[in-house]
């Protein structure tokens, strides 16, 4: 059994399947869940092909009986999960006129809620292992958005639910720093390299030529490197956007 886990959620084609290319090439063993396994089959190889280790799973992270039960299942048959990475999105604009209850809910649970179940459980397990001398327990990171920050027209859902992920990861840093778990809320301000703002936003895209958006391997970089901080210069929150973002 590997010594070690990062159980990334929400591991997509682009930032969340960058960051468990990343850490598979630390040593971990990378679990990686989406609501689908099957759809992980691509990156889970990919992995694999440069000789790390993956596991796919198809979880809901909603649902506190899925979460409960994955983690269970990683800690039983993989390893300590050493480092969670919470980046589910849920980023769907509309106006506050149209919105409807449910819409606003389910972009709450996936972008929110979804981060406490997961970061509970994670906690939980994390707190029951002895603090190494001199080291930490584990790392837990939550993914935010400008959202998190400050709520722009046509995203009221979305801008509540990531301040509140932001509030939860701020919450968890205060209680759980001093038992040497370090909790971080790394803020990515920008369009990011992938097929979504390629197709729907050519013109944003048009801008990666002069490093006009993220680079998912360099966002997954500065996760590794949250990771490695020594306990005595912890960051909390990281601000990640291109140099010709404006803020």
């Amino acid at each position: 059994m590997p010594s070690k886990a990062a159980l990334i959620v929400g591991a997509g084609d682009a930032t969340g399947g960058a960051i468990a290319r990343a850490f598979a090439r630390e040593g971990y063993a990378t679990c990686v869940t989406r609501r689908q396994a099957d759809k992980l089959a691509p990156l889970v190889a990919q992995i694999e092909s440069a000789g790390g280790i993956a596991h796919a799973f198809g979880s809901d992270a909603r649902k506190e009986d899925e979460v409960v039960a994955l983690v269970e299942r990683i800690e039983r048959e993989v390893g300590p999960i050493e480092v969670l990475v919470f980046n589910i999105g849920a980023n769907v604009p509309e106006s506050i006129l149209t919105e409807t209850a449910r819409k606003y809910y389910k972009v709450w649970e996936m972008a929110c809620f979804a981060g406490f179940l997961n970061a509970r459980e994670v906690a939980k397990r994390m707190m029951a292992r002895p603090l190494p001398t001199g080291g930490q327990r584990g790392t837990i990171l939550f993914t935010g958005a400008t959202a998190s920050l400050r709520g722009s027209a046509r995203f009221a859902a979305f801008s509540g639910a990531k301040a509140a992920l932001r509030a939860l990861a701020q919450s968890m840093a205060r209680e759980l720093g001093p038992e040497g778990i370090h909790v971080a809320h790394p803020v990515i301000d920008g369009g990011i390299d992938t097929e979504f703002i390629r197709t729907q936003f050519p013109e944003r895209y048009a801008l990666k030529a002069q490093d006009g958006i993220l680079n998912p391997e360099h966002i997954a970089a500065q996760y590794v490197m949250l990771h490695r901080q020594p306990r005595d210069a912890w960051t909390h929150e990281l601000d990640l956007r291109p140099w010709i973002e404006k803020f």
